[in-house]
């Protein structure tokens, strides 16, 4: 019975969010579709046959399909790869009005672009809203405790620094300094901190330490072995409320992509990264510790969405932005050849990236992992 309503709690809480980050992405390349004069004919939450739905008066079939990982918005004249359709070449005026490939790049690029745009906009949201309610995670960046034999130790930090700044960036409350750190295991950090009044710069290279769930799941964080001072929320009026989310939006942004880019480069192992199996799971632990929690996680997912579908790779919607870019500058659309290819290599790409996070999440169950150790040794 413990067994069935965990599952429960992860399928839901899982669901949940997934449908609500993809209801925003997807609504945003509607919204600008429209606006732009662009016949939508399917909005589907979902992949695969209906479950149910409705036609509204514009002609758009809004529907909820079986398959729940992902949705979709069909726009009059557009094709997956972004090449003409040879059914879409002979349209009469009224219709070429209404028909996404007969409309001007820059029109064309703002509704691509609009999907991951609301994706931000959810977490902005999200954190505003929290922000203005349960308050904002904020310590002073203070170290209340230096640990023993410690990165921060070693370094010669002691109670009472205080974090100025860490490899140039601006520190200004604790979580800052985690930030950092947590991505920095085993890299070398030039830490400038305030003791007594005067700048002081230190060296500290923070250890790696494995964190484990109650799944099982691992992950590797640096750890530099200062305490904090204190924990505080502080609560924003609803104006500087939005102003912090957007800093914080941005600053989970930065965080994001520099992980991506030491993954690429080698310098961070991509045991982390995580597929559907993983944030299901992630989705139940933080649905159990609240709806404060399972927001701030859903605005989290909400940015990495954003922030994925912009990489220039064919197929995302960052691919079709660089195709855009090119007919911009040369004056004409790219060749439907190269498009039709560069969508192959995309989708291959995906379905790669796909499969490869998808064994990371199985090989973190011990079971599952002895039983492909024995099928491959």
């Amino acid at each position: 019975m413990d067994f069935l309503n965990l599952v429960w709690t992860n399928g839901a809480s899982f669901l949940f969010i997934l449908t609500v980050i993809v209801f925003f992405h997807e609504l945003g390349h509607y919204a600008v579709a429209r606006a732009n004069g662009v016949r939508v004919e399917v909005f589907s939450i979902g992949f695969g046959p209906e479950l149910f739905g409705w036609t509204a008066k514009s002609g758009t079939r809004w529907k909820v399909s079986l398959l729940p990982l992902g949705g979709y918005v069909k726009m009059f004249g557009e094709t997956v790869s972004g090449a003409e359709d040879e059914e879409e070449k002979n349209l009469t005026p009224a219709e070429e009005a209404v028909s996404f490939h007969h409309k001007r790049v820059g029109q064309r690029a703002a509704i691509v672009a609009a999907g991951p745009i609301a994706n931000f906009i959810l977490a902005i949201i999200l954190f505003a809203v929290l922000f203005a309610t349960e308050g904002q995670p904020f310590t002073p960046p203070e170290a209340g405790k230096v640990q023993e034999g410690s990165a921060a130790e070693t370094a010669g930090m002691k109670p009472g620094d205080r974090f100025v700044s860490i490899d140039g960036r601006v520190i200004e409350r604790f979580e800052d300094v985690q930030g950092i750190v947590r991505m920095a295991a085993g890299r070398e950090l030039s830490i400038v901190i305030s003791r007594d009044g005067k700048a002081l710069t230190l060296k500290a290279v923070p250890k790696p330490h494995k964190l484990k769930d109650r799944f099982g799941n691992e992950s590797e964080i640096g750890l530099l072995g200062v305490e904090r001072a204190g924990p505080l929320f502080v609560r924003h009026p609803p104006v500087e409320a939005a102003y912090r989310a957007v800093q914080e939006t941005w600053r989970m942004s930065v965080f994001t992509l520099e992980a991506v880019g030491q993954i690429i480069v080698g310098s961070r192992s991509a045991d982390g990264l995580g597929g559907p199996i993983r944030i299901a799971q992630m989705s139940g632990q933080v649905a159990e510790l609240g709806l404060g929690r399972l927001f701030w996680f859903l605005a989290v997912l909400s940015i990495n969405l954003g922030l994925i579908n912009l990489f220039p790779v064919p197929m995302l919607d960052g691919g079709h932005l660089v195709f855009y870019g090119i007919e911009a500058i040369q004056g004409r659309a790219v060749n439907d050849r190269v498009m039709e290819y560069g969508f192959r290599i995309g989708l291959g790409l995906v379905v790669s990236l796909f499969i490869f996070v998808t064994v990371q999440d199985l090989l973190r169950f011990d079971a599952i992992a002895d039983f492909i150790k024995r099928l491959v040794s």
